[in-house]
């Protein structure tokens, strides 16, 4: 082993010692200076939600269980359910497009433009090989279109703008089974989908679904994008935030946490099936159900192309899939995108599954 002689050996004073102690001396400094950092993140996260909780701009609804204001309990939800198909070969579609003030949370109201008065617009159901005629009237200030995900046709014949005050009809066959989004597609489509022109069309399959569900709801997931805060006079468009993606609401069928005030019903072991459509404009919606499995989930709605056993299955924006699942005990199942976040801004609802009286909240 050699060594250094001790002549050779840097003293206290010598440049290298020097260097070193002011190099472990940082050390020593920057150490410090993490765990006080770490500690203060810490105690800044854990306050988030109290401070969150506070800001009467923020939902974060308790979701497990309904505690509706009796303004939420007075207010009639979206219909849910699923309409029922008509028996004709052709099925007549006439849309009003209108401008309407919306209420999108309680005591929040938002301009917006709509199809047939409302955001969503009405669901469509038809059936596999229906011929869809589609008739549209402009009855806003501006011009607006609509687009079909489930068409096959030309869009610029068929999803064309229509000015105001006119009228323009199309047709198509409903060739593809499924769930789609239609929306408006006139620049700046986000614009026009963030301000409410969207909605959801189920094509049934010519032979039905299988298995048969008992009940059948649709759900619409969309965010909402507010300048102003909608109370003391109706919001309208941050168009910064939706280019940003940094909603202050996202919603079930337009309006937050709707469906936890009036849940939706449900028996133990009825076959329950949701058409989800993720309407967007920019978020995707994870779906999910709180206390089941799902027995089956079908991307897009398409019946050849089924999985089984899922927890979560995504939704792209512009994109849908079909749901079903059953409830072996009675009580509160929520439904959610699992992207929290979104929870937290309204897009929660309920199954209210046979009589959860005396069942325990989560």
């Amino acid at each position: 082993m050699s060594t250094i002689p001790a002549d050779h050996r840097p003293t206290a004073g010598h440049p290298a010692v020097v260097a070193l102690s002011i190099f472990m001396a940082g050390l020593v400094v920057m150490t410090l200076i993490f765990v006080w950092a770490s500690r203060l993140g810490s105690d800044a996260a854990s306050a988030v939600p109290v401070a969150a909780a506070a800001d009467p701009n923020v939902v974060i609804p308790s979701y497990h269980t309904p505690a509706p204001s009796p303004a939420a309990v007075a207010r009639e939800p979206f219909p849910a359910e699923l309409p029922p198909l008509q028996a004709s070969d052709r099925v007549e579609i006439a849309i009003a497009l209108t401008d309407v003030t919306v209420e999108i949370a309680p005591g929040v109201r938002y301009s917006s433009w709509t199809f047939a008065g409302g955001a969503p617009g009405p669901a469509i159901h038809v059936r596999q090989g229906q011929t869809v005629h589609v008739t549209l009237t402009n009855e806003g200030a501006i011009p607006h279109s609509i687009d079909f995900h489930a068409a096959r046709v030309a869009p610029n014949v068929a999803f064309k703008d229509v000015a105001p005050g006119e009228s323009f009809d199309f047709e198509f066959v409903a060739g593809d089974p499924g769930v789609f989004m239609y929306h408006c597609g006139t620049p700046p489509v986000l614009a026009h989908i963030a301000n409410g022109m969207y909605g959801a069309i189920v094509v049934e399959p010519a032979g039905g679904w299988q298995p048969k569900a008992d009940r059948s709801y649709v759900m619409v997931s969309s965010e909402w994008y507010l300048n102003g805060d909608g109370t003391d006079q109706p919001a309208t468009l941050d168009l910064t935030k939706a280019r940003q993606v940094h909603p202050d609401y996202v919603t079930w069928n337009g309006y937050a946490a709707q469906y936890k005030d009036h849940p939706l019903p449900a028996e133990q072991g009825e076959n329950i099936r949701f058409f989800v459509v993720a309407a967007g404009p920019s978020l995707d919606t994870a779906f999910h159900i709180v206390g089941t499995v799902m027995d089956r989930a079908w991307p897009d709605g398409d019946p050849t192309h089924v999985f089984r056993g899922v927890q979560t299955m995504n939704v792209p924006a512009g994109g849908g899939a079909v749901f079903d699942a059953h409830f072996d005990d009675d009580g509160f199942y929520p439904f959610v995108s699992h992207s929290f976040a979104s929870v937290d801004l309204g897009q929660v609802g309920l199954v209210k599954v046979g009589d959860p009286a005396g069942t325990a909240s989560h």
